[in-house]
């Protein structure tokens, strides 16, 4: 009888949340108001790390017509609360919701203008 080698577990990591900017552009029937160029949304996301979260993020403002152009990482709320920030009831009870419901949390949009 031969011994097949040992097959490592795999540790699955837990879903953290990550807080995220996301510049989007326009596109047709993307639901921004009229007149703006585009808009910046604060989202609040869940992923093993920062790149999933904003791979799901990204991918999820496509199907919504959206198109991203940009995206910046802020952390986790430990990593957040790390570098000093004060962080509310209301967004950390947003990102309790994101990481509940496993989903991505869009928590404020603020339209560009030119």
């Amino acid at each position: 009888m031969t011994d097949a080698p040992e097959v490592p577990e795999k540790i699955k990591r837990p879903q953290q949340v990550y807080t995220l900017l996301v510049e989007v552009g326009r596109n047709p029937g993307d639901g921004l108001p009229d007149k703006c160029t585009g808009a910046g949304l604060l989202c609040y996301a869940t992923g093993v790390d920062e790149a999933e979260a904003v791979r799901e993020t990204v991918a999820l403002l496509k199907t919504a017509e959206m198109a991203p152009l940009d995206v910046t990482g802020y952390g986790t709320l430990e990593e957040r609360l790390a570098d000093g920030e004060e962080i509310g009831e209301e967004e950390r009870a947003l990102m309790a919701r994101a990481l509940a419901e496993n989903s991505i949390v869009i928590a404020d949009m603020t339209p560009f203008f030119d």
